[in-house]
Order: C-alpha cells, then sequence, then structure tokens
C-alpha cells in the first residue's frame, strides 16, 4: 500500500486547511486510518483516527471540536479537515495505515500503524 498526503501549507491563526490521504494498492476500506503530527523537536504524536467503517472516530484532546477526520472509501481518501488552526498546531502531518479484521477498531499510537505517507508542512502564523 501507498499512502500520499497533500494538502498541506501556509495559513493564518484561526484560518482552515483541509489535508487528504490518497491510498493506493489495494482497496482503502481494508485499513484502519490515522494523522499523527511532528513538530521540530518534539516526538510524533496522534492527532485523530478513524477505523475501517468511518464510524468510529477519536482525537487527541487538543484538537477535538477543531478538526475532522473522514473517509471517502469510493475516492480511497482520508481528510482531515483542521479549523481554528493555531500556531502550536504547525508540524509535519503524515497519514498511517494498518490492516486490522475489526471494523470499529481505531489505533492511536503509531505502532499500530506498518504504513507511512510522506508528511505534509502545516504552518500556522500567528
Amino acid at each position: 500500500v501507498q499512502l500520499q498526503a497533500s494538502g498541506g501549507g501556509l495559513v493564518q491563526a484561526g484560518g482552515s486547511l483541509r489535508l487528504s490521504c490518497s491510498v493506493s494498492g489495494r482497496t482503502v476500506s481494508a485499513y484502519g486510518m490515522g494523522w499523527f503530527r511532528q513538530a521540530p523537536g518534539k516526538e510524533r504524536e496522534f492527532v485523530a483516527g478513524i477505523s475501517r467503517s468511518g464510524s468510529v472516530t477519536n482525537y487527541q484532546d487538543s484538537v477535538k471540536d477543531r478538526f475532522t477526520i473522514s473517509r471517502d472509501n469510493t475516492k480511497s481518501t482520508v481528510y482531515l479537515r483542521m479549523n481554528s488552526l493555531k500556531p502550536e498546531d504547525t508540524a509535519v502531518y503524515s497519514c498511517a495505515a494498518d490492516e486490522w479484521s475489526g471494523w470499529l477498531r481505531v489505533g492511536v499510537s503509531p505502532l499500530d500503524y506498518r504504513f507511512w505517507g510522506q508528511g505534509t508542512l502545516v504552518t500556522v502564523s500567528s
């Protein structure tokens, strides 16, 4: 499976961006998906995850009510809508995938995912 993240850029605080993660190589419904981010000098952290079915999601507390993860299995794409962006959201955002038998599982640790795409840089200016 190959993952391709896109949609990053420079935005002012309070603005919005939508990241996309295109999945190829196998039907995307086989994978639970997640978004992680890594800021300079910091460890990679979980941002949001979505189950294979799309019916279960999970978010880091700092992004709840601001970010929304979704998936369109017909387009083999997972999205991360980011609203009310803050300078502390500045990071390289990466999407990740893994094959789980359960339709409702959501992974929250990098160790839950075997497949990773390259990152896309999000910079939020104050």
